[in-house]
């Protein structure tokens, strides 16, 4: 059966927007701690449960955790303007300010993961790779711990959380962050644990290659077609979804599959393509 999952960000977890998206067929209720604190998610969760009491509607609640994540500082919040063919330094000096010459990052490692002619996606955290809001840079060179890179295509970043994605190359990141243990003490008081679900995000080369082993240990499998169409071309993101769902099926656990009807944030209705793209999905199960 399928069923929605609708993020509760700050524009969606006011009683009334969050009684909306029940009735609109929200059936499960997702809160993103990669900002926020405990007490605002916290905030948002009292509201979930008010609407759901009120309205008699059950809505599952699930946490995304931040992850392992590669992100550039910009604590100035300033627009910066990168240029095409034009060379920026990746540096994981933080105390320097960002700008269109030099991008702090939050990693010291990255000089040694990655080689000349390499290929690094920077964007906004919900992108679709197409905006001009993010860009690539191909690896020129890595001078120490900073790397440099050109501009493959002009773009303009704008606000403070950005991500960075190395295209095809491991890099070696703590499993936890500071972040996901915080979220982990908050579960924790929350109840037991023992009783919670764990579903694993696929986004890069590395989940398709072990994805039979994690779909053993995992309860549930989460497609992040955004971050996979980075290290693939689409068409390989399409048949690995299909292939995906298939084994999930197999298995008898759920599949969620991420970045549907994109454009329905600025419209009131999806594209053809993305109607069929949903369409796709549930048919496939």
């Amino acid at each position: 059966m399928t069923k929605i999952v609708g993020t509760l960000g700050p524009r969606s977890r006011s009683v009334e927007v969050i009684s909306a998206c029940l009735k609109a067929g929200m059936s499960v209720a997702r809160f993103d701690f990669s900002w926020g604190d405990a007490a605002y998610h916290q905030e948002t969760l009292e509201n979930l449960k008010a609407v759901s009491k009120r309205n008699k509607k059950l809505c599952a609640v699930m946490l995304d955790t931040v992850g392992a994540e590669l992100r550039v500082v910009n604590e100035s919040e300033k627009a910066i303007t990168l240029k095409a063919d034009e060379k920026v330094v990746l540096t994981p000096d933080q105390g320097q300010e960002a700008s269109s010459e030099i991008l702090p990052i939050n990693f010291a490692g990255l000089a040694k993961a990655v080689k000349k002619g390499d290929t690094i996606f920077v964007g906004q955290y919900l992108f679709t790779g197409s905006e001009t809001t993010s860009v690539w840079l191909e690896v020129d060179e890595v001078k120490g711990d900073d790397v440099v890179c050109i501009i493959k295509n002009s773009a303009t970043l704008a606000g403070a959380l950005f991500t960075l994605h190395a295209s095809q190359i491991r890099i070696d990141l703590p499993t936890l962050s500071d972040m996901d243990k915080q979220a982990r003490d908050y579960l924790s008081k929350l109840g037991n644990l023992s009783q919670t679900q764990i579903f694993a995000k696929i986004e890069n080369v590395e989940g398709l290659t072990h994805f039979d082993d994690i779909l053993q240990e995992a309860d549930g499998i989460i497609l992040s077609r955004g971050n996979l169409g980075i290290d693939l071309p689409p068409e390989k993101v399409f048949l690995f979804q299909k292939s995906a769902i298939y084994k999930c099926n197999m298995a008898g656990k759920p599949a969620v599959v991420t970045r549907v009807v994109d454009s329905m944030t600025d419209n009131l209705r999806p594209t053809r393509a993305e109607a069929t793209d949903v369409a796709n999905a549930v048919l496939d199960g």
